[in-house]
């Protein structure tokens, strides 16, 4: 009997050992299948995002176009471009990005054009939306697809740098800007579209980062077009409010490596005095993984209790001006803002806008927010977008605003006087 159970018991054991070895087996070639399915689609793709050299023709000008019909959506017809931009001198440079058009005919009449302002994705080639369907499009289509009801074009950067040869930009307002506002001289040099010269603007995260530098400098890029409204979900906005709260949280380790290898060519900032050994280590790597795997490998080194960063970067005097350049100013009252807000947001924490709504309000700005429960970060322009659109369409038709400055945020604003050094 005992041996019996002896042998039982080795039976199961054994059992148990081939599943796991079948099941990891399974797990990795998985993963290498993907990889390998990856690398092939990016190979494919090198030649239509490869820059022409010199790169010649004014901002804005389409360099190549392709139908891309996995981006459609319901009413609307999707292509990716390559585009010419200017880069933080001014100097010519390129990115990729992706437009929506109506598969309505045109009636002739010139169509609205909305610019879409992506959240972080990473920096790697297989990151850039526009060369990467991504769950991210799913999250879309809903509010997508009433922008095409409506009869609007919409445009989609990918920043440059993303899915283009570096330098990177991430959250360097100037170039963000510059991309948002040079995919809308795109469209309008599209003949199918035809796209008009108003236009707004719709931004999550780092988006809506890229979102709030477009209301300010806009019209400075491009006089020749009439920004009518700015519409955010979740902006990382107030950076400096951001860090204080997050600079030794998880979210740095994904985060923070795209700041450390887009900042240095634009601001005298010393890597080595902020990022630790470890961090400065994997910098490259996690900077070109996409956000998802930059953030599971972020976990598994903060649960080792490493941290990315070595103090907050407001704490170091060079880090502390480069973070109150890259933070845009409230806009004046003729700009109307829309503020899409997750009370459950573990990215951009809620307090972090309420600290916004704080500042902007009390500067002037015509606010519009909209507190979302039981939203988090990468849903919030999802839930947000129906009500964004509606807002928007009431701008193209110069309705009145109906601000909202006197409403209470259900959560305390940030008060940097008092950081305690931990999340809210």
């Amino acid at each position: 009997m005992r041996v019996r159970k002896v042998l039982k018991i080795v039976g199961i054991v054994l059992l148990s050992f081939i599943v796991i070895v079948i099941v990891a087996g399974v797990g990795v070639g998985l993963y290498l299948h993907d990889k390998w399915r990856t690398e092939t689609q990016q190979e494919a793709l090198a030649a239509f995002y490869t820059p022409p050299d010199p790169i010649s023709g004014d901002p804005g000008t389409v360099i190549r176009s392709e139908l891309a019909p996995q981006w459609d959506v319901p009413g609307g017809t999707a292509s990716r471009i390559l585009y010419v931009t200017q880069g933080t001198n001014g100097e010519p440079r390129v990115t990729g990005g992706m437009v929506w058009i109506p598969t309505t005919p045109s009636d002739n009449t010139e169509r609205k054009v909305v610019a879409w302002a992506h959240g972080t994705t990473g920096l790697g080639d297989a990151c850039s939306p526009s060369r990467s369907y991504s769950a991210g499009m799913v999250l879309m289509t809903a509010w997508m697809a009433q922008m095409m009801a409506n009869d609007w074009v919409v445009t989609g950067t990918d920043y440059q740098g993303l899915g283009t040869p570096p330098p990177y930009t991430y959250l360097l307002g100037h170039n963000e800007a510059n991309d948002v506002v040079n995919s809308v001289r795109a469209i309008r040099n599209i003949p199918e579209a035809p796209a008009g010269t108003e236009w707004a603007v719709y931004g999550h995260s780092q988006g809506g980062h890229a979102a709030a530098w477009t209301g300010d400098l806009a019209q400075t890029i491009a006089p020749e077009l009439t920004l009518k409204a700015v519409a955010t979900a979740a902006p990382a906005a107030e950076l400096a409010v951001i860090m204080d709260q997050q600079w030794d949280k998880t979210v740095s380790w994904a985060n923070g490596p795209e700041m450390v290898v887009s900042w240095p060519g634009v601001y005298p900032v010393d890597v080595a005095a902020v990022v630790s050994t470890e961090g400065q280590r994997v910098t490259q790597s996690l900077a070109e993984d996409c956000i998802l795997n930059a953030g599971m490998l972020g976990k598994v080194h903060q649960k080792l209790g490493q941290r990315y960063l070595t103090m907050n970067l407001g704490d170091n005097a060079a880090w502390a001006r480069a973070t109150a350049a890259e933070t845009p100013a409230p806009f004046p009252a003729s700009l109307p803002i829309f503020i899409a807000v997750g009370v459950e947001d573990n990215v951009v924490l809620a307090p972090t806008i309420a600290y916004m709504q704080q500042k902007w309000c009390a500067a002037g700005s015509d606010v519009t927010m909209d507190w979302l429960g039981n939203t988090k970060h990468m849903t919030v322009a999802e839930v947000a977008g129906p009500a964004a659109v509606d807002w928007i369409q009431d701008r193209f038709e110069g309705k009145p605003t109906q601000p909202n400055c006197n409403q209470q945020p259900p959560v305390a604003p940030y008060d940097p006087a008092v950081d305690t050094g931990e999340t809210p």
